[in-house]
């Protein structure tokens, strides 16, 4: 006799089938795609590492240049990962809505959640790379780089909810999403310490969110680091959970729009 299964197994038999999907495709998809992955956080971080090398700058802030500028990087493409590639999981994943049982906002979730994995992995095996050329890596307080990391995911992943449901309504904006992408990383405190930014302009600065994350990233590998006066984890948090509300909010208004766009 069968038996009808209740919603909550459905839904996350639709999230483990779409995980292994998203995750064979952003891993085998092509030659190397796995390696593709690692390549940009190593490539940021060398070549500014090499520019700080080169004007004999060592420590930012109290704690080693190396180690500044990785978790930085590491700490900002946590947010930014999760947010592209929610944003453009509903149009990766159209063929799908022809099953019933798989929404826009089950592809949304699965692909954030495999960037939040997919990221875990590729910090440790950064770090760890750090750590074999004589870098202390070992955080000072693990739960602070913990609820750093998870703040920024939960902003990108409020970010994607809201974007993706953008750049299907107005494609042309997608566009200008993108290029922001670039001065928001840097305007976040990824290549140069917001300490150094005088007043009234640090403030300014300090209305980005993401600036907090990654300051609190870096209090936990390095206590005595000289964050920023003003950095407060709440208002991050406070952040992610409003633009997760307004996401969910959009997913629902524009749900059957978003299935036949």
């Amino acid at each position: 006799m069968h038996q009808s299964r209740n919603a909550l197994s459905i839904t996350l038999s639709v999230w483990k089938a779409l995980f292994l999907r998203e995750s064979l495709s952003r891993l085998f998809a092509s030659r190397g795609a796995w390696f593709w992955l690692l390549v940009e956080p190593v490539f940021h971080v060398s070549y500014m590492a090499f520019i700080f090398t080169v004007i004999r700058v060592r420590s930012i802030g109290g704690i080693d240049t190396t180690l500044w500028l990785i978790v930085g990087m590491l700490a900002f493409f946590v947010f930014r990962r999760t947010g592209t590639q929610s944003m453009n999981a509903i149009d990766a994943n159209r063929a799908l809505f022809a099953y019933r049982q798989v929404k826009p906002i089950d592809t949304l979730l699965v692909r954030a959640g495999l960037e939040g994995i997919l990221l875990f992995f590729i910090s440790l095996l950064l770090l760890t790379g750090l750590a074999l050329f004589g870098h202390a890596v070992l955080p000072v307080d693990p739960l602070a780089v913990m609820v750093a990391f998870l703040a920024l995911w939960l902003a990108g992943l409020g970010y994607g909810l809201v974007t993706s449901v953008v750049v299907e309504l107005a494609p042309e904006v997608g566009k200008l999403i993108r290029l922001m992408m670039m001065p928001l990383m840097i305007l976040s405190g990824t290549m140069f310490p917001i300490t150094a930014v005088p007043q009234p302009y640090r403030d300014w600065l300090m209305l980005n969110p993401l600036a907090h994350g990654l300051e609190m990233a870096r209090v936990g590998f390095a206590p005595h680091y000289h964050a920023v006066p003003e950095m407060s984890i709440g208002y991050i948090f406070a952040f992610a959970l409003l633009s997760i509300f307004l996401g969910l909010a959009l997913q629902r208004r524009f749900a059957l729009k978003l299935i036949t766009q």
